[in-house]
């Protein structure tokens, strides 16, 4: 697609010259059909691929992948249709083609007809005479209940449908001549007798069957003779035929289509005779009792071609016209010319129209229409609409407006949303048609613009987008049915009620819907105010993120006064008490952010009107109420105070008395308890915040204490909340604690009142060791908030009551949360009390205190506490190390000395090994933190051990790009840390468990990264003795420990198996060698963990390649292994030993080798223990390894 051949159009330059290139580029927008050489090669090779089962799957595959591209753009074949339908006509009709060849013809055939659609398809089969027979034949061929073909059947009765047209007398195809004694059946019957057939069949060839009646049933010759014949069958098989079993729905589908399809396009003088008894028959099947959609959809269809049967087609002079419909002459009027535009109905035309009855039955149809607007289905509902539509434009005027009065109906609010949904579309209809008088356009926008904001809630959720959105359909209808004078008394609603429903609506198909419906009538209508500059910033696209849409374009609207006030309005009406909380709180945020565009509206109206509304009886409309007044309030303060004017300013007495009563009132009322207290107290405690924020006059007041009564009930009750809610309350009373002491518990010294503070830190510090892990929580995040008034001369207590929780007990080992809470907390209150090196250690953090502070966060760092939940001590890991680096870089900026080398280097090596481990948030964290602390520069972090090659290994330059969540990215830059002796140790700890580990990226990556670094160093002995001594101490210090032993084990295996070692194999019994052999014993004694048992079997065949007398004990563990208590221990080991025998050959005697071999191989291991044991008995005997007695518990 080529840009700018769009912009270089010339044809609307003035729609062309200011469009996005992001807008066009959006859409995959093709410009021809651009693989017709392919696809004929396709269709000319059919003849060579119909055999073969798979060629034939893959040429269809591709034929249907090409034509699926031009879905959305079908007339990009019309120009190749024919050729195509030749080519693969010329199959069909060639006698030498395969049956399985025809087949697969017709199935590209129907292919092309799915995407272009059989009605533009139908005129270019050939209807030659010679056609009939040939075709006829092929359909009585075939068998309606072959699955594999039934595009072939679909095909031909098309085809037949087509051919069916030729004018001439089907009699003349008969003759008489009598085939053995029979007369034949005349071609008039055969060709019913297929529809018949057809008709009653459950695949699409139901559908074509339907078409060809439809074709065929019309002709004057078969009319006169056939159909009422098989109007009678229709109609007996229809009340024969019940939709409460599958075959009658079949047939009744079958039946309702041909019916539907004769009466769109028989004659109406041919059709009204049977219409009433049709009817009749359709009433009796009481299709509106059905669950099957398709029947009553097709019942609906068939209703409305009926009664277009019995009103004459005439188009009714009464509707209105509209006459230019030019957009470019909308632009420019803008408006001007528009009161000049009023075009009158002439009056008289009524008294012109030809007088004729109206049948009684119109009623009964317009009667079922109307019901069909209410349908649970929107494809009925939709019908329905479209026949509302037509029927209505064949009415006399009074008749048409009895209509529209009984449709206004469906707009009560006793009606569900299925009523409201079908009403709009079917005005919509009627409005496209002029079928809508201007007279009754002040009946009908009320209604619209109470659909745009329909929302019925049901359960936990809601129902109404659909309404919303076929409203948005009615005024993009309108926009285009009627003059700009018409609808000038309603613009202001009209324009209002689409701006509000494009950046306020939940759903954002409702929002895009109303967006384009704005947009709409901006180009036809072009009264619309600002229209362009509202467009520009709430497009399509723009709409399409809901935040943007609360926090950002609606600030920009509103600042056009027409649309202030409605906007402010519709919010506080109808967002502040809807049923999903989030939108409550974006509605508030959006109050907030468009108080300054009305600030006397705010503070005079809507506050007043929100007071009573934060004491209501419903909880949510209290819950938004409280949320508004409170970002209301704000944002009034914050203006008062950029105009230096008082707080006060825009607040009388009463309103601060309101916004006072809302807590005493709700506990008063007992709102705080339950479920609903889940939702009040965050709302109360924003409240607090932001009355805090804003300077509220309250110094002194007794509603502080109240307020402060709820931030630590809250902070006391979370061990009651539902864990969702929890989250939310605590960081809600947290923040609400900080804004009131630093507001309200300051005095002018800038100190805090000794007896309120020493109650305050000493209540908060007892709570510290609660029972219950979420009041920890809770009152560590309390004390973190704290300002720093309030903290002096109490920190040493504050940071021993935090140190005491993050210290894992029996009793608390599960406490992961409240461990968590304690670290960050520790970092934030070191940021607020500040660094002074001389200082004393209850007002900062000093020479006596950052050590104690240091060893508490590092502690942290190996929290592996594991539970139900998984790795929850990977939150503690990730607090102390964001802890760790806070409470370094306010060293760093302040009091570099306090930091000395030991304390800088023990960071680093653990987050080195942090970085090294398996959960990539985790590692992607510690990476992160690395690199800060790494390359800070004002000034930079001191005692960084190997900063120069960490410089090398991470340059800045890569600082951002580097995704620590990649293993393919992070793990080759962490193993060259191996190289740097201070972080070895802890590198390698990091990755045992990453290559050992089960996630097979993180295996697979970190295991390569290993093995590359090995095969660096091999021929250098200094390093691989290092590494080797190191990987040792790794081993040695977390014997026993599971969660690094079995993935060491593993890792080890795969590093003997990789010939990591192979410097050492030559040398006897390799000191390396001897004591991995002793850890690996040391470690398997009396395990009964089948992991850590079957990892060790592949360390001890690995230490085979060992030289030495070691051997004999390797292979001695191994036999004992071989004897096992668990059978699986028994047969994997046998399974590595063959292994190892075939690997390393040096290992046994070649003259033994093959009885060896055929003992591992041949025995089941899985057997009775005396059996495997005189077995393995007989290879220590083979090998010359002493047999393992009996009475030696090691083989337990």
């Amino acid at each position: 697609m080529a840009l700018d051949e769009m912009d270089g159009a010339g044809s609307e330059p003035e729609e062309g010259k200011n469009q996005e290139p992001g807008v066009i580029t959006t859409r995959n927008i093709l410009e021809s059909f651009t693989e017709s050489q392919e696809v004929g090669g396709l269709i000319g090779n059919l003849k060579g691929v119909f055999g073969d089962l798979v060629t034939r799957e893959m040429t269809v595959e591709k034929f249907i992948g090409i034509m699926d591209k031009y879905q959305e753009q079908p007339h990009l074949l019309d120009h190749h249709l024919e050729w195509m339908m030749n080519s693969l006509l010329d199959i069909v009709r060639d006698n030498g083609s395969p049956s399985p060849l025809v087949h697969l013809a017709f199935k590209f055939l129907y292919i092309i007809t799915k995407v272009r659609g059989y009605k533009l398809f139908l005129p270019l089969f050939p209807h030659e005479v010679g056609d009939l027979q040939p075709v006829l034949d092929m359909l009585v061929d075939q068998n309606p209940k072959d699955s594999e073909t039934w595009e072939t059947r679909y095909m031909l009765l098309l085809w037949l449908s087509m051919i069916c047209l030729i004018p001439f007398d089907l009699a003349r195809f008969d003759g008489n001549i009598s085939e053995e004694g029979h007369a034949r059946i005349p071609t008039m019957d055969r060709i019913l007798k297929i529809a018949k057939c057809y008709l009653v069949v459950s695949d699409k060839a139901r559908d074509a069957a339907a078409v060809l009646v439809s074709k065929f049933i019309v002709r004057p010759d078969v009319r006169q003779k056939r159909m009422a014949d098989f109007l009678d069958w229709t109609l007996s098989m229809l009340s024969k035929s019940s939709f409460q079993t599958m075959e009658g729905t079949v047939v009744m589908n079958g039946m309702l289509q041909a019916l539907a399809q004769l009466f769109k396009h028989a004659k109406r003088e041919d059709c009204l005779p049977y219409a009433a008894t049709v009817l009749e028959c359709l009433d009796n099947c009481k299709l509106s009792e059905s669950n099957q959609m398709v029947l009553r959809k097709l019942g609906m269809k068939l209703v409305q071609r009926l009664g277009l049967t019995f009103v004459k087609p005439k188009v009714a002079k009464w509707r209105y016209q509209r006459g230019c419909r030019s957009l470019a002459a909308n632009l420019q009027a803008q408006g001007s010319l528009v009161q000049n535009q009023m075009i009158t109905v002439a009056a008289n035309e009524a008294d012109d129209e030809e007088e004729y009855d109206i049948p009684g039955e119109i009623e009964n149809v317009v009667e079922q229409l109307l019901v069909g607007l209410k349908d649970k289905d929107t494809i009925v509902r939709w019908s329905a609409a479209k026949g509302i539509g037509r029927i209505t434009g064949r009415l006399p005027k009074e008749l048409a407006d009895d209509v529209i009065g009984s449709l206004l109906d469906c707009f009560s609010f006793q009606e569900t949303d299925n009523a409201w949904h079908g009403g709009c579309l079917a005005l919509a209809e009627l409005g496209r048609r002029g079928l809508l008088l201007p007279s009754r356009i002040s009946d009908v926008v009320p209604v619209i613009l109470r659909a745009l904001t329909y929302d019925e809630k049901r359960g936990a959720c809601s129902v109404g987008s659909n309404v919303r959105d076929a409203a948005c359909y009615v005024c993009w209808a309108f926009a285009r049915a009627y003059e700009p004078a018409e609808l000038i008394p309603f613009i202001n609603q009209i324009s209002s009620a689409l701006v509000i429903a494009a950046v306020f609506d939940r759903d954002v198909n409702c929002r895009r819907a109303a967006s384009a419906a704005f947009q709409e009538n901006v180009g036809r209508q072009g009264t619309f105010p600002h229209g362009i500059d509202i467009l520009t910033a709430a497009d399509y696209f723009a709409v399409g993120n809901r935040v943007n849409c609360y926090l950002t374009i609606s600030v920009y609207i509103a600042g056009f006064p027409e649309y202030t006030q409605p906007m402010i309005d519709h919010l506080v009406n109808m967002k502040i008490n809807h049923w999903d909380s989030v939108i409550r709180e974006l509605s508030t945020k959006a109050l907030h952010n468009l108080t300054p565009r009305a600030p006397e509206y705010m503070a005079n109206v809507v506050l007043p009107r929100l007071l009573p509304l934060s004491v209501g009886t419903d909880l949510h409309t209290r819950h938004g109420a409280i949320l508004a007044c409170a970002e209301i309030t704000h944002a009034l303060c914050k203006l008062a105070e950029e105009n230096n004017r008082s707080i006060t300013y825009y607040f009388n007495e009463k309103s601060l008395e309101g916004l006072k009563q809302i807590h005493q009132e709700l506990c008063s009322r007992q709102l705080y308890r339950g479920l609903g207290g889940e939702l009040m107290r965050p709302a109360v405690c924003t409240l607090i915040e932001k009355l805090s924020l804003s300077k509220m006059p309250f110094r002194g007041d007794p509603i502080i204490g109240g307020w402060q009564w709820l931030i630590n009930d809250s902070l006391r009750s979370l061990s009651l909340v539902s864990s969702a809610a929890q989250q939310h309350i605590k960081e809600s009373a947290v923040s609400a604690l900080a804004a009131l002491c630093n507001e309200y518990y300051i005095n002018e010294k800038g100190e805090a009142d000794p007896a309120l503070q020493d109650e305050l830190v000493t209540q908060y510090v007892s709570e510290l060791q609660n029972t219950e892990k979420m009041i920890r929580c809770g009152f560590s995040r309390a004390l973190g908030a704290l300002p720093r008034f309030l903290l002096k001369g109490r920190l040493q207590q504050v940071l021993e009551g935090l140190k005491k929780v993050t210290l894992i007990s029996p009793a608390d080992v599960s406490f992961a949360e409240s461990r968590r809470d304690a670290l960050i907390a520790i970092a934030k209150v070191c940021q607020t009390v500040g660094v002074k090196g001389e200082g004393s250690q209850k007002e900062y953090v000093c020479r006596d205190n950052v050590a104690q502070i240091y060893a508490t966060l590092l502690n942290g760092v190996t929290d592996y506490t594991t539970d139900s939940r998984g790795d929850v001590g990977g939150w503690v890991r990730e607090a102390a190390m964001t802890s760790l680096m806070e409470v370094t870089l306010l060293l760093v900026q302040n009091e570099m000395e306090l930091i000395d080398a030991n304390t800088c280097k023990q960071i680093m090596c653990w987050l080195a090994q942090q970085s090294a481990e398996k959960i990539d948030k985790f590692r992607a964290h510690a990476g992160s933190v690395f690199l800060t602390l790494l390359h800070f520069d004002h000034p930079p972090v001191p005692h960084i051990p190997h900063r120069e090659e960490l410089e090398k290994i991470f340059p800045r330059s890569e600082k951002e790009t580097l995704n620590w969540n990649a293993a393919s990215e992070a793990f080759p830059r962490i193993t060259q840390l191996l190289g740097l002796p201070a972080y070895r140790y802890y590198v390698l700890l990091g990755l045992s468990v990453s290559v050992g580990g089960l996630t097979e990226t993180t295996l697979r990556y970190s295991a390569q990264s290993l093995f590359d670094y090995m095969k660096k160093i091999q021929n250098d002995s200094s390093a691989m003795e290092s590494f080797c001594e190191t990987l040792l101490k790794v081993f040695e210090d977390n014997l026993r420990n599971d969660r690094v032993s079995v993935p060491l084990l593993t890792m080890l295996d795969q590093m003997l198996a990789n010939g990591c070692f192979d410097i050492f194999t030559m040398q006897e019994n390799h000191p390396f060698a001897v004591k991995l052999f002793t850890l690996c014993k040391e470690e398997i004694k009396r395990s009964k963990d089948i992991r850590k048992l079957r990892s060790s079997i592949g360390v001890f065949c690995g230490l085979i390649q060992f030289q030495g007398d070691m051997r004999e004990k390797v292979l001695f563990q191994l036999f004992l292994l071989l004897c096992h208590p668990f059978p699986v221990i028994r047969k994997t080991t046998a399974s590595q030993v063959y292994e190892m025998l075939i690997t390393y050959s040096d290992v046994v005697d070649p003259a033994i080798m093959d009885e060896a071999m055929t003992i591992l191989s041949d025995t089941n291991w899985e057997a009775e223990l005396p059996v495997v044991r005189e077995k393995r008995n007989c290879l220590c005997d083979l090998m010359k390894v002493p047999k393992p007695q009996l009475v030696s518990k090691s083989s337990a």
